[in-house]
């Protein structure tokens, strides 16, 4: 009997003879190169270090596109992104010890955020494994296990010959939902050595789906359809499975209001008359949410931010469609359902019945009017103003990246994303930082489309020194640094908790603009009255800009003010 899959071992004739004729010089690092070519990258971020440098030179002799950015942590971001608006997993080159451990904030972000990054890093040479022996520089004594608690999966290779099989199952870990960084590691020795292994020219390293189980969804189903208060809230797992088309459609045959956690912004479009928007922090959408009487979470773990911090105690029945096992029921009991959630949705849609309710949009409708009740007797009319003018000069499919900043956790809420997959922030981790390197990933994935970037002068400082990366490579990104002298959200939360006591938030900072003219990058100091046309006219302006703005924001109330 001949099996399928017997086929698919018989190399070509064409591999047969690259196999008996490799070239000369060949190192582990090509085989590293000639790996990722064979499982489709294109390009590459990073920036060397000593033990990495043949697997530097093995990327400069090939077609791959290197990116380098000024700080590891940066290039992790940068990678994030690009996996982000790609869908596809993208390789962050890295050196040994400390190299490597600047980017543990980017991948505990990407972690966070399901990204599909795939850091590939050096280690000392192999005699020198187990650590402290040899005394060699970067030394860990176990580089890996710094890794294993914030990666997806680990992988290592410790002759040539391991190579190609680690890259590769590193690979299918990574989009395999739900999406993730993972970490692969080999000596410097084994990227050194020359190697006749035959050129990598198959590959196979597709993701496995995860498919939901008939019979949860089965019920899922029957709760939903008879249900009479049923509320959707959908997470970044929406996004991630790019199911928003599924998410609409479940959402209008079931007349069910759908909220968007912040990692989920424009997977439900914000006019729809039944979009709750993104109003999460409100006490009045949580008093909404607990009314339910059947809850569909699809795609969130409803942690902390997507649960009102821990206040949020659902009332009836929920149903929870998680990819990430341990993120299932973590939080509350559920209706369980192990699966991606586009592969869930469309179980949903093959089985749910329609559920008619033509009072359900009222309902939205009132909600959203004690919400603007509340906002309006507060002053936060500047605050509102800028997302307004960023949204009008914003071009609807645009990305935008936005850091740890008070206008950000504004955008969380109120910002209108127009589409999928086009606002990214820090939240999953919340490390700061993210918005100006993940921005230029962003360039990097769509070279024809402006990206902005939002970022407070303190998160602003963590990004700075890559400027010279965007001007490097005229990447078309704009970016918004919103200049208070601080740590402002921070100092928020100090002076409320505090009595007023502001301890290391007062920040000394540089002058933007003539920082970033240092660069060779154009920049404007603008206002909150000129900001729209400013904004409008650097995103149509090609290559890197940045856009300071004097001022000082403050935080809504969400609940009622004493």
């Amino acid at each position: 009997m001949t099996h399928d899959h017997d086929l698919v071992l018989r190399p070509t004739d064409a591999q047969r003879a690259a196999a008996l004729a490799p070239p000369p010089g060949r190192t582990g690092g090509d085989l590293v190169v000639e790996t990722l070519r064979g499982l489709g990258a294109t390009t590459v971020f990073g920036l060397p270090g000593q033990h990495a440098l043949s697997l530097f030179d093995a990327v400069g002799r090939s077609d791959l596109r290197l990116i380098g950015l000024r700080t590891e942590n940066n290039a992790g971001f940068a990678a994030d992104a690009y996996g982000r608006m790609t869908g596809e997993a993208v390789p962050l080159l890295l050196s040994t010890g400390p190299g490597a451990l600047m980017a543990l904030p980017a991948l505990a972000e990407a972690a966070a955020a399901s990204a599909p990054v795939l850091a590939i890093a050096s280690q000392v040479p192999v005699a020198g494994l187990g650590g402290g022996r040899r005394g060699h520089l970067h030394e860990l004594r176990d580089q890996s296990a710094s890794f294993r608690d914030v990666v997806k999966s680990v992988h290592t290779a410790r002759t040539p010959s391991q190579i190609p099989s680690a890259i590769a199952e590193a690979w299918e870990s990574a989009l395999t939902a739900p999406h993730g960084p993972v970490w692969v590691e080999i000596p410097e020795d084994v990227l050194r050595a020359e190697t006749m292994i035959p050129q990598v020219t198959a590959v196979d390293a597709g993701p496995h789906e995860l498919a939901p189980r008939p019979e949860l969804t089965a019920l899922a189903a029957h709760w939903l359809e008879r249900a009479s208060r049923p509320v959707i809230i959908a997470g970044g797992g929406v996004i991630r499975s790019d199911a928003a088309g599924k998410l609409r459609q479940l959402a209008e045959r079931l007349s069910a209001p759908v909220v968007t956690t912040f990692g989920a912004k424009g997977a439900f479009p914000w006019t729809h008359p039944l979009s709750l928007q993104s109003w999460l922090e409100d006490r009045h959408m949580t008093d909404f949410l607990e009314d339910a009487d059947v809850l569909l979470v699809v795609g969130s773990g409803l942690g902390e931010l997507s649960s009102n911090y821990h206040t949020f105690f659902p009332g009836g029945r929920v149903v929870q469609i998680e990819a990430d096992l341990g993120k299932l029921e973590s939080n509350h009991a559920a209706l369980g359902i192990h699966a991606d959630a586009r592969l869930a949705l469309q179980a949903l849609l093959e089985t749910v019945g329609e559920r008619r309710d033509p009072e359900a949009p009222e309902r939205v409708r009132l909600l959203l009017a004690e919400i603007e009740t509340r906002l309006s007797a507060q002053d936060v009319a500047l605050e509102r103003g800028l997302l307004t003018s960023i949204r009008a000069a914003l071009p609807a499919r645009s990305p935008s990246f936005w850091d740890m900043t008070i206008l950000s956790y504004w955008a969380w809420s109120a910002f209108d994303a127009k589409h999928p997959n086009t606002m990214h922030s820090a939240q999953g981790a919340g490390g700061l930082g993210y918005a100006f390197p993940a921005a230029l990933g962003a360039c990097v994935a769509e070279p024809d489309t402006p990206v902005l970037a939002v970022s407070g002068d303190g998160g602003a400082m963590y990004s700075i020194a890559d400027l010279a990366t965007a001007k490097q490579y005229d990447l078309d990104v704009t970016w918004l640094i919103v200049d208070d002298g601080g740590y402002g959200i921070l100092r928020e939360y100090m002076a409320d908790s505090f009595e007023g006591r502001t301890t290391a938030t007062e920040l000394t900072r540089p002058d933007f603009a003539a920082l970033a003219e240092s660069f060779g990058v154009p920049a404007v100091r603008t206002t909150p009255e000129s900001l729209r046309e400013n904004l409008k006219k650097s995103l149509a302006t090609p290559g890197p800009t940045v856009l300071v703005l004097p001022t000082t924001l403050k935080m809504f109330a969400p609940t009622h003010l004493a």
